[in-house]
C-alpha cells in the first residue's frame, strides 16, 4: 500500500509539498445524477420552474465550485483552472445527469475540482426544485476519468 501523503511524520494532517512535481496538462471528467419524479423532469426542462432555469443556475453554481474546490477541501490546493464545462443529459424520463470537465495545466490533478463541481450543480438542482419534490436522490458521483500527472490516466471500469 502506498504510503499515505497527507500525513506528516508526527501523524497530523498537511498539505502536500507539489513544488518539485512537473507541471503537466491535466483534465477529470465526473458524473453525478438526480433522480427524481417524471414530472419535475419535464418541468425542468421546459423551464417551468418558480425559481428560474434550473440548468443554467446549476451550471453557473457547478462552475463557482471547481474554482472554489480548495475552500471546500481541506487540503486541496488552490488551482489555477484552464477549463471547466458542464453538461447535462436524461434518461427522457427520471433522471438528470450531470458531468464535470475540468482542465488545469499544473503540478496537482484537478479530480477534486471535477466531483466538486458535479456535487454543487446537484444540489442546486436540488435547490430549486425542492418545493416541488423534496425525495429526489442525488448519486452515486463518481470520478469517470483523469489524465496528466505522474500517476498517468485513470478511467473507471464503471464508466
Amino acid at each position: 500500500m502506498d504510503q499515505l501523503t497527507h500525513f506528516n511524520e508526527e501523524g497530523r494532517a498537511k498539505m502536500v509539498d507539489v513544488s518539485d512535481k512537473d507541471s503537466t496538462a491535466r483534465k477529470a471528467v465526473a458524473r453525478t445524477e438526480v433522480a427524481m419524479h417524471p414530472d419535475t423532469l419535464q418541468r425542468i426542462k421546459a423551464g417551468q420552474v418558480s425559481k428560474g432555469d434550473v440548468l443554467a443556475v446549476a451550471q453557473v453554481a457547478g462552475i463557482m465550485a471547481a474554482k472554489n474546490t480548495s475552500q471546500w477541501i481541506p487540503m486541496c490546493h488552490p488551482l489555477l483552472l484552464t477549463g471547466v464545462n458542464i453538461s447535462f443529459t436524461d434518461n427522457g424520463v427520471d433522471t438528470l445527469t450531470i458531468e464535470a470537465e475540468v482542465k488545469t495545466s499544473g503540478k496537482t490533478g484537478v479530480e477534486m475540482e471535477a466531483l466538486t463541481a458535479v456535487s454543487a450543480t446537484a444540489l442546486t438542482v436540488y435547490d430549486m426544485c425542492k418545493a416541488m419534490q423534496k425525495d429526489m436522490v442525488i448519486g452515486p458521483t463518481m470520478l469517470i476519468t483523469k489524465s496528466g500527472g505522474k500517476n498517468g490516466d485513470y478511467r473507471a471500469n464503471h464508466a
